[in-house]
């Protein structure tokens, strides 16, 4: 009886340190691409933040601003060979994503910091800069989804969609 006691406490116990310790999926989970582009291999590793009801471009991201393009750390984008984006060259490297959305134009930047959020960019280490045109989605998408197709990174959010093209 005793023994039986001890094993039911043990299994208690158990039980409550799995609970404990166990983690609820985060508001923005982490999400990660891959593609190739030539002799690149691209990599880009980001946090997906949801609308939950928010307006967002305009609104939660404003237009004319800074933005870590996602959530959390800034977004990385890794090029294991020398490309061009948009035209303009990159070396392979590693380099934090970052915009500045626009109603009409988005500004896409590469800068070699990566970091937590868009608190420590400087645009002194800005690597690169292109701008694009918006265009809108086919139905709304409620969480933040950066794709790569057809030599295109997209970024889409709510009802608003940016590509830029990288070629190998």
């Amino acid at each position: 009886m005793r023994n039986i006691f001890k094993t039911y406490l043990v299994a208690i116990a158990t039980i409550l340190s799995v609970a404990a310790f166990a983690q609820k999926k985060p508001a923005s989970p982490p999400a990660k691409v891959e593609g190739k582009s030539g002799a690149a291999s691209i990599t880009i590793e980001y946090s997906q933040p949801s609308a939950k009801g928010r307006k967002i471009m305009g609104g939660l991201v404003p237009y004319g601003e800074v933005w870590r393009t996602g959530a959390d750390k800034s977004t990385s984008l890794t090029i294991s060979a020398p490309v061009k984006i948009e035209g303009k060259d990159l070396a392979a490297g590693t380099y934090a994503l970052f915009t500045i959305p626009g109603e009409n134009e988005w500004t896409i930047i590469l800068n070699k910091t990566i970091a937590w959020g868009h608190y420590s960019y400087k645009q002194e280490d800005d690597i690169l800069r292109v701008t694009v045109k918006p265009g809108k989605t086919k139905s709304f998408v409620e969480t933040f989804t950066i794709s790569y197709e057809n030599n295109k990174i997209i970024l889409a959010w709510e009802n608003t969609q940016v590509a830029f093209a990288i070629k190998g």
